[in-house]
C-alpha cells in the first residue's frame, strides 16, 4: 500500500476528504482533513431524484480543488467514493464521466450495505471493543446501520431515510407526522435485533454530540470515542425537535445545520424509542476511514491483529527513538504492577494505562529533552486517538505528567481514578524509570515484593538508581512500600 493515501466521500449532503499516511505496517496518522457542503442532492427529490446542474456544479469545483491538495502532498494512491446522493440519481453517469474527464478522478459508486459495512467495520477497529452495538450512519439521503460484536461486522442495512431526504419530503411541508410515520415504517427491519449500545458515525451525530460535550463542559476535547447516557441524549434531542432558530444557537448547533438537524434528530429518537440501549458512543471515524482500513488490511480480513493499537504504534514509531529503553521500561513496570498492587489495592484494570505510558514515556524528550514530561502529556492526550476510552487516554497521559495539580485532578476528574490510585500508578512508573537510569543494554536486575518491601537484587552498580531513589523519597515518591538495595 502507498505511504500517503487520499481518500474522498461524496454524500447527499458534504463531500470529504482525508489524507492518512502510514508509518509502520499497520499504524498510520492524519496528514489532512477537509470538507465542504455541496448539497448535491438538493432539489433531487421534487425532481425523480436526478441531481441539479448547480449541486453538480459546486460538487465538481470542490473535487477540483481536492485534487489540487492531493498533489501538494504527493499523494500516490486516491481512493473516491460516492454514496446515496449518486447511488440514487438516473443522470448520475453524467456527472461521474465530467468529473473523470476533467479531473482525472475515478469516481466509486458503493452500494449501501457496502457503506454500511465500511463505516462499521472503521468503528470496529478504531474504536475500544464494542459488544452487542449498533452503528448508525445518517446521511443526506441514507441512513446505514450494522452490528457490532467485537471486531465483527454484520447485519448491513441501508434504509432510504436521510437528513436532506426527510427536509425536502416532509420537513418543508410541515408534515412531521407523516415524517415520523415514513422513519417507523422503515426501522421495522430493527424489529428482532437486541441491541446495548448504540455508535453514531457521521456530521449529524457528531454535531450533537458536540453540542452535548459544550453543554455538560466535557473536560476532554475529543469526540471520538465519547460515551453518553441514553437519558442524557434522548433529552438532549427533544430540545433540538423543540427547537426554533434562536434556541439551536443556544444549544451550540452552528448555523449551517440548522435545516437538517431536526430531521437526523429525529431518526436518531425513533430508533433509541426503540431500542433498549445502556450506552450512546459518538465515532469520529466512518466511511472514509472505512475505505482506507478495507485497502490497508485487505489481507487480514478487514481487522487489525489482537491487541494492536494503531495510535500507540505512530507515537512510537513518531517520537521514541530508544525503543530499547521504551521497552524496557513498560517490562519493568508492568513487572512492578504485578508484584505491588494487591499490596497497594489497586484495581487491575489500571495495568493497561500504566504499560501504555511506560511504552510512551519517553515520547516527548523528542521535541525537548528537559521538557518531556509536558511534552509526552500532550502527544498522548493529543494522538492517542484510537481503540481507547476516555478514561483510559486520559490516564495515559496524566501517568506520562509526573507532577500533578489539583487544577489537573478537578479538570479531569470525571475522567480519572481516585487520588490515591493515581499517585501510586505515578509512583511505580517513577520508580520504573529511576530502576533505568543506569540505561542497560539489557535488564541486570531482579526484583521481588515480600511483607511491603520492593527488593532489588543486582551484581552490578547501581549507584544512579541509589541515587534516584533518594530524590524520590525527597519528592514522597516512595512511600507506600520499603526499597530494599543489594548491590555493590
Amino acid at each position: 500500500m502507498a505511504k500517503r493515501v487520499a481518500v474522498i466521500d461524496i454524500g447527499s449532503n458534504s463531500v470529504r476528504m482525508v489524507v492518512y499516511e502510514k508509518t509502520s505496517r499497520f499504524a498510520f496518522h492524519l496528514l489532512y482533513e477537509t470538507k465542504t457542503k455541496v448539497r448535491l442532492s438538493q432539489d433531487v427529490y421534487q425532481n425523480n431524484g436526478n441531481l441539479q446542474e448547480k449541486p453538480m456544479q459546486r460538487t465538481f469545483e470542490a473535487l477540483s480543488n481536492f485534487t489540487t491538495i492531493i498533489e501538494s502532498f504527493k499523494v500516490r494512491k486516491t481512493l473516491c467514493v460516492a454514496t446515496s446522493a449518486l447511488r440514487d440519481a438516473p443522470n448520475k453517469k453524467d456527472f461521474i464521466s465530467r468529473v473523470k474527464k476533467n479531473l482525472k478522478l475515478n469516481i466509486k459508486i458503493i452500494s449501501g450495505e457496502r457503506e454500511s459495512y465500511l463505516g462499521a467495520i472503521a468503528c470496529a477497529n478504531l474504536l475500544p471493543t464494542q459488544e452487542s452495538a449498533l452503528s448508525i450512519d445518517i446521511g443526506g439521503g441514507s441512513t446505514e446501520l450494522s452490528v457490532i460484536n467485537d471486531k465483527s461486522v454484520s447485519n448491513n442495512i441501508s434504509l432510504n431515510l436521510g437528513t436532506v431526504r426527510l427536509k425536502e419530503l416532509f420537513y418543508d411541508k410541515n408534515n412531521i407526522d407523516e415524517a415520523k410515520k415514513y422513519i417507523d415504517e422503515k426501522l421495522k427491519v430493527l424489529d428482532d435485533l437486541n441491541i446495548s449500545s448504540i455508535v453514531g458515525i457521521g456530521g449529524t451525530f457528531r454535531a450533537i454530540s458536540i453540542a452535548i460535550m459544550k453543554d455538560l463542559d466535557y473536560p476532554l476535547k475529543k469526540v471520538h470515542g465519547y460515551e453518553c447516557e441514553p437519558k442524557v441524549f434522548k433529552n438532549f434531542l427533544s430540545k433540538i425537535l423543540k427547537a426554533d432558530e434562536e434556541m439551536l444557537k443556544n444549544l451550540n448547533i452552528k448555523k449551517n445545520r440548522f435545516d437538517i438537524i431536526k430531521p437526523g434528530a429525529l431518526i436518531l429518537d425513533r430508533i433509541i424509542k426503540k431500542l433498549k440501549i445502556s450506552n450512546v458512543i459518538t465515532s469520529g471515524v466512518g466511511v472514509r476511514e472505512g475505505v482506507y482500513l478495507s485497502d490497508l488490511l485487505r489481507n487480514s480480513k478487514d481487522k487489525l491483529p489482537i491487541n494492536y493499537n494503531t495510535s500507540v504504534r505512530y507515537i512510537l514509531d513518531t517520537f521514541v527513538d530508544d525503543s530499547n529503553f521504551s521497552n524496557q521500561l513498560n517490562k519493568l513496570s508492568k513487572n512492578i504492577f504485578d508484584l505491588t498492587h494487591k499490596y497497594l489495592k489497586i484495581d487491575k484494570k489500571y495495568r493497561k494505562e500504566l504499560a501504555i505510558a511506560s511504552k510512551l514515556y519517553i515520547c516527548g524528550s523528542s521535541i525537548n529533552f528537559y521538557f518531556q514530561n509536558r511534552h509526552s502529556y500532550q502527544i498522548i492526550k493529543s494522538a492517542l486517538e484510537f481503540g481507547l476510552t476516555h478514561q483510559e487516554i486520559v490516564l495515559t497521559a496524566t501517568l506520562t505528567k509526573s507532577n500533578i495539580s489539583p487544577s489537573h485532578m478537578s479538570k479531569y476528574k470525571l475522567l480519572l481514578p481516585d487520588e490515591d490510585t493515581l499517585r501510586q500508578l505515578i509512583d511505580i512508573l517513577s520508580l520504573s524509570t529511576a530502576l533505568l537510569s543506569h540505561k542497560p543494554k539489557n535488564i541486570d536486575f531482579n526484583v521481588k515484593f515480600k511483607d511491603g518491601e520492593l527488593i532489588v537484587e543486582s551484581k552490578q552498580s547501581l549507584y544512579l538508581f541509589k541515587e534516584a531513589v533518594k530524590r524520590l523519597e525527597r519528592l514522597d515518591r516512595a512511600k507506600d512500600f520499603k526499597i530494599k538495595i543489594s548491590a555493590p
